[in-house]
């Protein structure tokens, strides 16, 4: 029987370093970070495969020769010095792991140059314990160098159970961009295999990072929003960069940017409550496009749960939620107040194919609220199209909104308000309802019995088809539904005007009006858009109302 006994201290410091260091996206994580704490505006990664070779150049503060001998011993570290800074963190890295992984995993060398006062940099070479070899001056720029070869080169079975390469360079490229929103200032450049890979320009915040990092997504495509958020014992500050879902989402869940003081996390509670806050305004099984930046003070983060850092806790959570739900959507209602200021043609192409034909509603018109308030963005309408469409002009343009799915949008967030249930003189009866649609309908809280062989009798209906004449379509239809959003999303649906419904310039003033006061008014329920805008400026470049008179009328000498 073998006895215990404890590992050599060189296998203990190897399998600790493949925890830290797992795969060359890791490594570059890791060095990028060191870069941006270090001050750094410019950063650039060089990347070259089989053998994993990676170099990252900043112009950041840089190290002294001091320094640069220490820095990828174990647990060496200027970020942290006593134990209460566990709990104080304001770095990305903060562990001093990263290099002395690094020095067990590859040959590493560290060349560094301080920011003033000095003519020349060091380069240091490693070996297995982090401990320089040799040091040697060398002609640099002011900031620091690391480089990385043969990755792995102690443990071939990593090499051989690596992922494919084009998901290996996925994975550093997605780990630029989320960090290239959290830190918008930055310009960075990536070069693979020498040739240029992608490049990064800084802007003033994440808006104008997001469209380089997602090429089909247009500045006017999004909104941004910032906010502090009040904790029991400080603020915190919150920053919410939004897809507005009429024009951008995904079909996967790879839009959804989630970052904490500066690092991107996994917060699988706090991207649920987005999704949730989203889900009646975008169309079935897509995803939105969101970046969300959260700055907490220190002591409410615990970043010791993953080697990485990716996965964290933070205090307060519920308050953080319910400042996402404000910011959101505060932001889809401001963002029709204040129309954008263009629209191109090409954006245009894009909305007209995403609209669909209309069905045929078997309801009547709706009578509409009283027009109590006025339209947010003053919408007067003018006529309609084909029974279809209302036209309406507001002060920057016009508007065109499908009659439909405008009345769908305000019934729905009106049943979602005041869901109410009455009783019927007359019980409904169903024919032929299985278990499972009995129990849907009582899910929802109505009242339905036995009324004979393969008959059942509904008691109780939604207010809103009491007294209509498809009324035993509509609870058909609804007993098929999975839960009571989806309950109310078909009594919506159902009850609202249909489309080829003729209406008078009075019902569609009102529809515009308690449309505007919706909630989310860019989409419909099942998250269709609602609204085609052509602002002024779009239609003056059109008729081309730029010209001057001589030569429109072609008078030019």
């Amino acid at each position: 029987m073998t006895r215990i006994q404890p590992l050599p201290l060189e296998v203990v410091q190897l399998m600790a370093a493949g925890e830290v260091i797992d795969s060359p996206a890791s490594v570059v994580r890791e060095l990028v970070e060191n870069a941006l704490d270090a001050g750094a505006a410019r950063i650039t990664l060089e990347v070259r495969s089989q053998p994993w070779h990676i170099q990252v150049t900043d112009n950041g503060h840089g190290l002294a020769l001091e320094d640069l001998r220490q820095a990828a011993t174990s647990h060496s570290t200027s970020k942290l010095s006593v134990k209460a800074d566990l709990w104080n963190i304001h770095s990305l890295g903060f562990r001093g792991e990263a290099l002395h992984s690094l020095s067990r995993l590859s040959h590493l060398t560290l060349c560094s140059r301080p920011q003033p006062g000095t003519e020349s940099g060091f380069c240091v070479t490693c070996d297995r314990t982090g401990r320089p070899s040799s040091v040697t001056p060398v002609a640099m720029a002011p900031g620091t160098r690391i480089t990385v070869e043969d990755l792995f080169y102690p443990m071939p079975a990593r090499q051989q159970a690596a992922p494919s390469l084009p998901q290996q360079l996925r994975a550093i490229q997605q780990g630029i961009y989320h960090l290239a929103l959290c830190h918008p200032h930055v310009t960075w450049q990536a070069i693979l295999d020498d040739r240029p890979w992608f490049t990064l320009w800084p802007g003033q915040s994440a808006l104008h990072l997001l469209p380089q990092v997602m090429r089909r997504i247009q500045v006017t495509d999004l909104r941004e929003t910032q906010q502090t958020v009040t904790l029991p014992d400080t603020t915190g500050h919150l920053y919410l960069l939004l897809g507005l879902p009429d024009r951008c989402h995904r079909r996967r869940p790879d839009g959804i940017f989630v970052a904490l003081n500066g690092r991107p996390v996994t917060l699988p509670e706090l991207t649920e409550r987005i999704l949730i806050t989203l889900r009646r305004s975008l169309p079935r099984d897509r995803y939105p496009v969101v970046f969300v930046h959260l700055q907490a003070t220190p002591q409410h983060i615990d970043w010791h749960r993953s080697p990485d850092k990716s996965r964290v806790y933070l205090q307060h959570l519920d308050t953080w939620f319910e400042a996402i739900d404000t910011a959101i959507n505060t932001t889809l209602k401001e963002s029709y107040y204040s129309p954008p200021s263009g629209v191109e043609q090409q954006h245009l192409t894009q909305l007209l194919r995403l609209a669909e034909p209309g069905g045929h509603y078997l309801t009547d018109p709706a009578d509409g609220d009283e027009d109590a308030h006025a339209s947010p963005l003053m919408l007067k309408a003018l006529a309609q199209v084909h029974n279809r469409y209302i036209l309406a002009e507001h002060p920057a343009g016009l508007c065109l909104i499908e009659q439909h799915i405008a009345h769908e949008r305000v019934l729905y967030e009106e049943l979602c308000d005041r869901w109410e249930v009455m009783p019927v003189s007359t019980p409904v009866v169903l024919p032929k309802l299985s278990e499972a649609q009995v129990e849907q309908l009582q899910r929802i809280g109505l009242t339905v019995d036995p009324f004979g062989p393969d008959l059942w009798a509904v008691r109780t209906v939604p207010a809103p088809l009491l007294d209509r004449e498809d009324c035993a379509d509509a609870l058909q239809e609804l007993s098929l539904g999975g839960d009571l959003d989806s309950a109310l999303v078909a009594t919506a649906c159902r009850t609202a005007i249909r489309n080829g419904t003729l209406l008078s310039l009075e019902v569609m003033q009102r529809l515009l009006n308690a449309w505007q006061r919706t909630r989310k008014p860019q989409t419909c329920p099942h998250g269709r858009p609602i609204c085609l805008t052509l602002n002024e400026s779009s239609l003056a470049r059109y008729f081309r109302r730029s010209w001057v008179i001589g030569k429109s009328h072609g008078l030019e000498p």
